[in-house]
Formats: structure tokens, sequence, C-alpha cells
């Protein structure tokens, strides 16, 4: 891969992995509730989820999609409800200590969580299509866009988790803390309506 493509991957990479989204909105929310250290395995969960959609599109996957559009409309259906559920939690969630007898996500549900995550499979459609072109060394050329991912991807993913855990910091009066709760609701309600714009 020409240093040109590879440094307009990273870019893009870092764009789609840095802005707001269903995987960071869930992150941000997790370290404010579970701290840092518990939220690692969300973190890392993402770009191995990611990788295998990569993998999986470059496969041929992609080419499904074109054939049976329904399957996108089910994947988007999943991942809508999957985060208004988790809207529905976080509106209810009146203090931290509340949440201590839930769980954070495991690193295997937030790798599954990309199979229903429309912004996941945009990303696995528009990098596969963009930046793999078919011939020799296909193979290595999708395992160098996974590690680009995985590389750029992860201390973008760290922050918003790392945001959270420091809004945990300094959030010990329960008021301030629904009112993040809430917040972090309504954003994950908006990034579900937005599945379908």
């Amino acid at each position: 891969m020409e240093t040109t493509t590879l440094t307009t991957l990273a870019l893009y990479a870092f764009i789609m992995s840095i802005t707001p989204g269903p995987n960071n909105v869930m992150l941000t929310n997790s370290g404010l509730i579970f701290g840092m250290t518990r939220t690692w395995p969300h973190i890392l969960g993402i770009p191995f989820g990611v990788s295998v959609q990569l993998i999986a599109v470059g496969a041929g996957l992609g080419a499904l999609f074109e054939v049976e559009p329904r399957i996108q409309l089910i994947l988007k259906v999943v991942g809508t409800v999957y985060l208004l559920w988790l809207a529905y939690k976080l509106w209810r969630a009146a203090e931290l200590q509340d949440n201590t007898v839930s769980k954070p996500i495991t690193f295997l549900q937030a790798a599954a969580f990309q199979f229903v995550n429309p912004k996941a499979w945009l990303i696995a459609v528009t990098v596969i299509a963009a930046f793999v072109t078919p011939g020799d060394g296909y193979s290595l050329r999708i395992a160098m866009v996974c590690g680009v991912f995985t590389v750029v991807g992860t201390p973008c993913m760290s922050l918003w988790a790392a945001f959270g855990a420091s809004l945990r910091q300094i959030m010990h009066n329960p008021r301030k803390l629904l009112f993040i709760n809430r917040t972090m609701s309504t954003l994950a309600a908006v990034t579900a309506g937005l599945f379908w714009l």
C-alpha cells in the first residue's frame, strides 16, 4: 500500500473513530459508570469486531448487502433497538451507585455489537471499496487496513472512555450525575435516530 493511500486511510480511520457514534456514546457512559480500568475490554473489543467486519466485507459480504438490502434493514432495526434500550437504561439510572450491580460490556459483547452497528458497516464497506484493490496481496491489504483501524481507532475511543471516567471523578452530586446520565441517554437515542437518515 502506497504511503499516500496509507496516510489517507489513517486520516479516515481517525475521523471515523473520534467522531460521535454508538461506540463512543457507550464508551463515555462506561467510563462514567465503571471507570477506565473496567472499560478496557469494551475499548479493545471494538477494533476486534471492526477487523472481523472488514475481513468479512473483503471476503464478499459487502456484495451480499447489495444483492439483499433487507439484511441492512434488519441490522438497522437491531442496532436501533439496542441503542434505545441503552438510552432507556441510562435515563433510569438515578445514581452512580445504582449501576454498581450491572456489569460493563465485555470484549466479546463489544465485538458483536459492531455487527448491528450501521456506522461500523458503513465504514467497513467504504474502506474495502476505497482502499483495498483486488489482485495480488489482497489479503495483506485487508490485514493492513485492520491494523490501521486498530492502531488509530483505539486511542481515539479511549479518549471517550477517559472523558467519561474524568466525569466520574468530579460527579459526586447525584443531581449532576442524573443530568449526565440523561444527557448520555438523549445522545444514544439521537444516534439511533441518525441510523435512519
